[in-house]
């Protein structure tokens, strides 16, 4: 199966089924003498596990992660870097009734089409557990990019149709909100809709908001190698996301060259900055030194528990209900796949950016 490995310099492959006996990830292009424990890449895989609020499966899954090798005394090789986690909490059987059946809104029949069988346990790699060996490599990424003084971090802006109001957002209220939204009484009455959409056996969606603070201006290339394309592209490949906007986005095509362009500036340090922020921190598809601002688009959860039309494998046409563990919404514990995955993207193209001039070739090699 290609598909598997990403990235250039840092580059990492994801490994393993959610039925399967684990999951994990190789990770190549760490620098060697990184500190690293499996109790730091543990915090980040805890966000994402389930079972943690009434909104997510109430699968129960440890997510133990595992250091296989890479790491030797509490600090990097520059070997590859392999991470396991085993899968404790298999309910294959729940599947079995669909093992002949397209699940609309899966992956099923396009798997099917493609490989010739499918893994109907789950959807296999299809599976939104496939994202424990990016979220755990993600947790290395944005290690290293702490030391380099950059921070990434995410929110939920809306579910449905509710949306955060920017006046009442605090970050504090993040970890407050159980799903994980900075404006708490945006929050509250996103939880009445989802009590509503599970009552009615129904799912939603929502929009994740990503800030990356601390990126030099300079990262990522001009041509196709762009920034903001390769942030798009590595956010696209998360299971749920049908969408990615980079600053304004879509609004941009609303606005004018007048309102759009952000004024250059100079600030009390000689240091050239922006008074706005529109393009949302990337200029020709390079950093230029301002927060840079995605957001993500996921659609329900596919996988709901009301009657629905589809068709078997022999194309007769069925309904199906789907049993099993599911999310009613996936969008709070999606959080920390975005992060890494945005993580993992500024720090390759970051490694990628190293031999972009000459002087600072020489400089580091005549230390």
């Amino acid at each position: 199966m290609a598909g598997s490995t990403w990235g250039e310099i840092f580059r990492i492959s994801t490994w393993g089924e959610s039925h399967g006996k684990g999951l994990g990830v190789v990770v190549d292009g760490c620098p060697a003498g990184l500190a690293l424990t499996e109790e730091e890449i543990q915090k980040y895989l805890d966000k994402r596990k389930p079972g943690e609020t009434r909104y997510s499966t109430p699968r129960k899954e440890g997510d133990k992660v595992e250091i296989l090798s890479g790491v030797f005394e509490g600090k990097t090789t520059g070997t590859p870097i392999s991470l396991m986690v085993f899968n404790t909490s298999q309910k294959s059987k729940d599947y079995s009734e669909i093992a002949k059946i397209y699940r609309p809104g899966h992956a099923d029949y396009t798997f099917d089409q493609k490989y010739g069988f499918r893994d109907y346990r789950g959807g296999g790699r299809s599976s939104g557990r496939e994202t424990i060996g990016r979220v755990a490599a993600g947790a290395i990424a944005m290690k290293i990019l702490e030391q380099m003084g950059i921070e990434v971090h995410a929110y939920v802006t809306q579910i449905g149709d509710i949306q955060i109001d920017p006046a009442k957002m605090n970050y504090e209220n993040i970890e407050k909100s159980p799903l994980r939204m900075p404006d708490l009484e945006a929050s509250e009455r996103a939880e009445e809709f989802l009590e509503k959409q599970m009552q009615e056996k129904n799912s939603a969606g929502g929009i994740i908001e990503c800030v990356v603070k601390g990126v030099p201006a300079g990262g990522g290339e001009p041509v196709f190698g762009k920034l903001d394309a390769a942030l798009a592209q590595a956010v696209m490949s998360i299971g749920a996301v049908k969408g990615v906007e980079i600053g304004d986005g879509f609004q941009a095509a609303a606005a004018t060259g007048k309102t759009n362009n952000d004024a250059f500036c100079v600030d009390e340090n000689g240091t050239v900055g922006k008074e706005t922020n529109h393009a949302g921190g990337i200029l020709g598809g390079m950093s230029d030194g301002s927060d840079i601002v995605l957001r993500a688009a996921f659609k329900p959860t596919p996988s709901i528990f009301s009657e629905q039309k589809t068709v078997t494998t022999e194309g007769d046409a069925v309904s199906v209900e789907i049993k099993g563990r599911h999310d009613p919404i996936i969008v709070p514990r999606a959080i920390v796949v975005v992060e890494a995955m945005t993580a993992m993207t500024i720090l390759d193209k970051m490694f990628v950016g190293m031999t972009s001039r000459l002087d600072r070739i020489v400089e580091f090699y005549r230390r």
